[in-house]
Parts: C-alpha cells; sequence; structure tokens
C-alpha cells in the first residue's frame, strides 16, 4: 500500500533500440529468403523467445518439420532439373513461397505489435491531480444587485457611533429656583421694612 501522492511508475521492461530491431529482422528475413525458406525457423525460434507464447513454440515446430520436409524433398529430386517433371517443380516453387510468405509475415507483424504494447505500456501516463472525495462548498456569493439591494436599507437604518476618545463634559448645574426667590424675598423685606423705618422719623419731625 502507498500513501498519500503519486502512485509510483512501474519498472519498464527493457527492450532494444529501433535500431537494433531494424538490424535484427533485416537480417532474419535475408536469411529466410536466401536459404529458400529452410532457414526460417531460425526467425521463428527468435519470436518465440522473445513473446513467449505458446502458440509461438507450435508454430515453430511446425515450421520446423515443413523445413525438413522440403529439404527432404529437394534431396529426393533428380540432379538434372530437366529429368524433373512438371508436377514436382510447381509443388517445390509452391512449398517455397507459401514457406517464404507464411514465416516473414507472421514473425514481422507479431514481432512489431509485441514491442508496440511494450512501449505503450511503458510509457507513462500523465499526471492527474486527483480531486478529494468531498469537495469543498463555495461560500454563497450574492448577485451585485441583490447585495446592493440589502445593503440600501441597513445605509438608511444606521445611526453615528459615539466616538470612544471624545471626552464628554457634564451640563452646567442650574442654580435651584427657590434660594433664589429666598433672597429676592429677603431683599424686599429689608428694603420695606427701611421705608418704614424712614416714615417713621419723618412723622416725628
Amino acid at each position: 500500500m502507498h500513501g498519500y501522492g503519486p502512485t509510483p511508475q512501474q519498472q519498464t521492461t527493457s527492450r532494444p533500440s529501433p535500431a537494433t530491431l531494424t538490424t535484427v529482422r533485416v537480417i532474419l528475413v535475408t536469411v529466410t529468403v536466401l536459404s529458400c525458406g529452410l532457414l526460417g525457423w531460425v526467425a521463428m525460434l527468435r519470436l518465440a523467445i522473445v513473446t513467449r507464447r505458446p502458440r509461438d513454440w507450435v508454430l515453430l515446430v511446425v515450421v520446423m518439420v515443413l523445413n525438413a520436409g522440403l529439404f527432404a524433398f529437394i534431396l529426393g529430386t533428380p540432379d538434372d532439373p530437366d529429368e524433373m517433371s512438371d508436377a514436382s517443380v510447381l509443388l517445390m516453387l509452391l512449398w517455397i513461397v507459401a514457406l517464404l510468405a507464411g514465416v516473414i509475415t507472421y514473425y514481422l507483424y507479431v514481432e512489431i505489435r509485441h514491442y508496440s504494447s511494450l512501449r505503450s505500456l511503458g510509457s507513462p501516463a500523465p499526471y492527474t491531480a486527483t480531486a478529494p472525495a468531498h469537495p469543498t462548498p463555495l461560500p454563497y456569493q450574492q448577485h451585485p444587485t441583490q447585495q446592493h439591494q440589502h445593503q440600501q436599507p441597513q445605509q438608511h437604518h444606521q445611526q453615528p457611533q459615539p466616538n470612544p476618545y471624545t471626552v464628554q463634559t457634564p451640563p452646567p448645574t442650574p442654580t435651584p429656583a427657590p434660594q433664589r426667590l429666598d433672597q429676592v424675598r429677603a431683599e424686599l423685606d429689608e428694603l420695606s421694612d427701611y421705608l418704614r423705618k424712614e416714615n417713621r422719623e419723618g412723622e416725628g419731625r
């Protein structure tokens, strides 16, 4: 088991370079053609070793049997070509052509397909970021017009906030009215006493 992070890539199967593969194919096809199909088993042997499939091993045995039969047929023909019958010549030609076409076509097709599949399996896949299982919901976004409509009533009802750093001066304490009235009354009493006193002195004279 692996923790979080990119999955480690699997170890790719080592394979020859394209130039090496092309050289080997050219050599095997040339040997098969020059030997008139008698060495076609060499190409099939390489194919069976590369693919390691039971079908290719079975076909290798079939090609080896056909090569052995063709070799025995050639040895059984007379040394002078003029003494060979037309049927023998036609049979030998068909045998060689069928063997050449079958071995070369099958060998090239299967080997090229085999290495192409290895290349596709060995090439690393592009890294894709995995999305979380439960995506985080985005906050609700209001439409600009709706947001403006919601903000307008708040602006009408908004009251000015008092400044906490402003020093509030206490209001002046008013002078109590009863004390003022008593003072005026006392002055009036003194004035009335003074006038009475003046009137009595004037009458005595």
